[in-house]
């Protein structure tokens, strides 16, 4: 049976926003067909948007398939998971060890790997003032959450069940701005080597290059 497009919404003009690009990257994985619906900034906080997500934020799936919109990275990953991977290629059997450790791992993205990089992209870029306390805070934060990947991918190839899943790919576009942002307080390679090799298998699977590529192209635009 073929599938209709899922309209995934992204924010225009701001390709660097990372959250929309792991929900592509698992919808180029799971080869779904999708399109994009890029809104402006000052759109998210006002109808249409807010009747799709209350929170206005980036990114919201809308799949015209089952009729379901759903907003937060982390629970779009889930859906899509549960929904379209019935072959477990990129997930695992409900209510496996794998399964609820993947959700562990997930939880521990959404809520710590993704609000601390995110703070320190914000106070390195964004905020109006120079504040070194909270950038040298967040920062060091980041060089927790990598200590944490780090000692946990020893001996290991990735983070669940022995195989790439949904999971792993969910850290990659956060730490494409670490490593854009703070690669001289941060590297990878030298000081988190299990993180630099599992991130660089991860981004050499087809689909995930792909995304990456397509993230290159919509930000050297952005700059022009």
């Amino acid at each position: 049976m073929s599938l209709k497009p899922l309209t995934l919404w992204t924010l225009l003009g701001h390709a660097g926003s990372p959250n929309p690009w792991k929900v592509l990257m698992i919808l180029e994985e799971l080869k779904i067909p999708y399109e994009t619906k890029p809104t402006e900034l000052g759109d998210l906080k006002k109808e249409p948007y807010e009747s799709i997500n209350p929170n206005g934020r980036v990114p919201a799936l809308e799949d015209p398939n089952t009729g379901i919109t759903i907003w937060e990275s982390g629970a779009i990953l889930e859906y899509l998971v549960d929904t379209y991977d019935k072959q477990l290629n990129i997930s695992f059997a409900a209510g496996s060890k794998e399964y609820y450790e993947s959700k562990q791992w997930l939880h521990y993205q959404t809520s710590g790997q993704g609000p601390y990089f995110g703070q320190a992209a914000w106070f390195t870029i964004y905020h109006p003032e120079k504040v070194p306390s909270a950038v040298e805070r967040y920062v060091n934060e980041i060089r927790r959450v990598s200590g944490v990947l780090n000692r946990s991918l020893q001996n290991k190839e990735y983070l669940v069940g022995g195989k790439f899943s949904y999971v792993d790919a969910a850290f990659v576009p956060w730490f494409e701005i670490a490593t854009l942002l703070w690669s001289n307080e941060i590297d990878l390679e030298k000081n988190f080597p299990h993180v630099h090799s599992w991130l660089n298998r991860i981004k050499a699977r087809p689909a995930i290059a792909k995304t990456i590529e397509e993230k290159e192209k919509a930000t050297a635009a952005q700059g022009k």
